[in-house]
């Protein structure tokens, strides 16, 4: 099969989106599918196989994300010259569009992805006013789909309440698991490293912006030192818009020794960071997955979260982790009966079961169950449709 990807945003762009892609892509490569992912353009980004490089105005724009020029000509003359059997954008605007008119011209089935609570993001832009528009938007573009993925069965019900009627299968972002559950030697030199005289180190992965919540998550760390003295370190990685004012917090609450700011962390030596701590917290309310946290699993690390749609899919009280509610004293007295040893061993090996059943080939067999299905409906239809002109042919003859 011949898929094309289309999106809004995609590597070096640090982000869940990407990551999907990324790995859906290689997977269905892996098992023989021809893949294209058309994504924008960044300077200094060579060419690479099997991504498509189409305009885009003002690349790094509100912390890197690229405004794409989805009417640039090469993405059609491109989408032509590989002749695909189906469609998969990630995106409803911009790109959402262009797959959409691709889609009619060219008669090929169309995916799409919900990744995104998009009216959670309106503030970037200074559109808070639309976030009651927003819904009745994605539920118009799914219905001009094939077919819709959710990336949680609480964001498929989500649609679905929204009205949603196409129909909506859920597929998650896999986990390329052994990359994951082999990094426990490197993690534990680089724990060490981390630790230095603490007796805990936690870990958060996530973009530092507004919509993850951290402010929050260094609140309650402070309440949490005031109730046990526990010297811990929490390991932040990610880049944004809210760094410096994440850091003046830090320094605020008196935890500039606790919190180790580390930046951007390539793909490749993650897992590492992931195996090296006790707890992965995660603050955010406003994801529809959280690979991040499927991540830390994968390594054997329990997840402490806030209690949200699409977090409540895949943390399991007692079982891989715990969520809490939103206050700082549930967090952190919950994080205190985490840190125990009994507890984060079975609490480990309940995380490490979860992600095996994200694992990236059962995910990637999934979406082409349905990309098959959306073409097999679009060839019914085609055919229906020469039966209709044949049988008109037939009873008006050579004047029709």
């Amino acid at each position: 099969m011949r898929i094309a990807m289309l999106t809004n945003n995609y590597l070096p762009f640090v982000g869940g989106v990407p990551v999907s892609i990324e790995r859906l892509s290689e997977s269905l490569r892996e098992m023989g599918h021809e893949v294209e992912v058309f994504a924008p353009s960044y300077s200094g980004v060579k060419k690479e196989p099997g991504v498509f490089r189409y305009r885009a105005f003002r690349p790094g724009l509100w912390g890197g994300i690229a405004v794409p020029d989805a009417l640039d000509p090469g993405i059609e003359r491109e989408f032509v010259r590989g002749r695909f059997d189906v469609i998969h954008v990630h995106h409803p605007l911009l790109m959402g569009q262009a797959a959409l008119r691709l889609s009619r011209k060219y008669r090929t089935p169309l995916m799409f992805t919900y990744h995104t609570r998009y009216e959670q993001y309106l503030h970037y832009v200074g559109l808070s006013c639309l976030k009651d528009v927003i819904p009745a938007y994605i539920r118009y573009f799914c219905d001009k789909c094939d077919g819709v993925f959710a990336p949680t069965e609480g964001m498929r019900r989500y649609l679905e309440e929204t009205g949603v009627k196409k129909p909506v299968a859920v597929l998650p972002t896999g986990i390329p698991g052994k990359t994951f559950r082999a990094a426990g030697q490197r993690g534990a030199t680089l724990r060490e490293e981390l630790l230095q005289n603490a007796s805990h180190l936690f870990l958060c992965v996530a973009r530092l912006a507004k919509e993850k919540n951290l402010d929050f998550l260094l609140r309650s760390l402070a309440v949490y030192r005031e109730q046990t003295s526990d010297p811990f370190r929490l390991a932040l990685i990610g880049e944004g818009p809210q760094q410096g004012e994440l850091f003046a917090l830090a320094q605020k609450l008196g935890l500039e020794e606790n919190v180790l700011f580390l930046g951007r962390v390539e793909n490749e030596r993650i897992a590492a960071y992931y195996a090296a701590a006790d707890v992965f917290c995660f603050p955010s309310t406003t994801e529809t997955q959280g690979i991040v946290s499927l991540e830390a699993m994968a390594a054997g690390t329990p997840v402490l979260a806030v209690s949200a749609t699409g977090t409540e899919d895949i943390v399991k009280n007692g079982v891989n982790g715990f969520m809490t509610a939103e206050r700082e004293e549930d967090f952190a007295a919950q994080l205190a009966r985490m840190v125990q040893k009994d507890v984060l061993c079975r609490l480990g090996e309940g995380a490490k079961k979860t992600a095996l059943s994200y694992d990236m080939p059962d995910v990637a067999t999934r979406a082409l169950s349905c990309y098959s299905a959306a073409v097999c409906r679009r060839l019914d239809e085609r055919e229906k449709e020469k039966w209709n002109k044949g049988r008109i042919r037939e009873v008006f003859g050579t004047f029709c």
